[in-house]
């Protein structure tokens, strides 16, 4: 018998897919003597936070989306459910990339809209089947958010940039 023939298939794969979201994330993150030497403003989350937050946060998302998938048994809506975290997996992978690795605080302020947004869309794909799942990712936009203007401010107070 499959893994998703037992229940196990949807966990497990929300479960892989969060792991792979977030390394892929923490493997672009690099805090190096760039970072180190970028202006913050005060009300910057201490860099320690932010291991702690994530992992609540891929947590709740991807258990939103068990919720979601196991409570719609309709196909189309289980590809538009795997479509919304696919790209929100992808934006958030790049918005590392595009910070960090590329060292361009401003691509990475313009791709960080694009993130919002497709935040915005896992709670309208998870909420319409279970509330409980739409509350479940509201964490993600607020972090999100805060990220967001924290890196307009890291733009304002540094720029301008230059490629790696």
């Amino acid at each position: 018998m499959s893994l998703i023939g037992i229940g196990w298939g949807p966990p497990v794969v929300a479960a892989l897919a969060a792991v792979l979201v977030a390394l892929a994330g923490a493997l672009a993150t690099t805090t190096d003597s760039w970072y180190r030497h970028l202006r913050f403003p005060a009300w910057k989350p201490p860099d320690w936070a932010f291991g702690p937050v994530w992992t609540v946060i891929f947590l709740l998302t991807a258990t939103a989306g068990v919720i979601a998938w196991n409570g719609d048994p309709d196909s189309t809506d289980r590809l538009l459910l795997l479509a919304a975290y696919a790209v929100n997996g992808a934006l958030n992978i790049a918005w590392s990339v595009l910070f960090f690795r590329f060292r361009r605080p401003d691509w990475a302020l313009a791709e960080v809209a694009a993130l919002w947004l497709s935040i915005a869309v896992l709670v309208l794909v998870t909420g319409r089947v279970s509330v409980a799942a739409g509350l479940m990712n509201l964490p993600y936009l607020a972090w999100v958010s805060v990220a967001a203007c924290l890196n307009l401010r890291i733009v304002r107070l540094n720029a301008p940039f230059r490629g790696a």
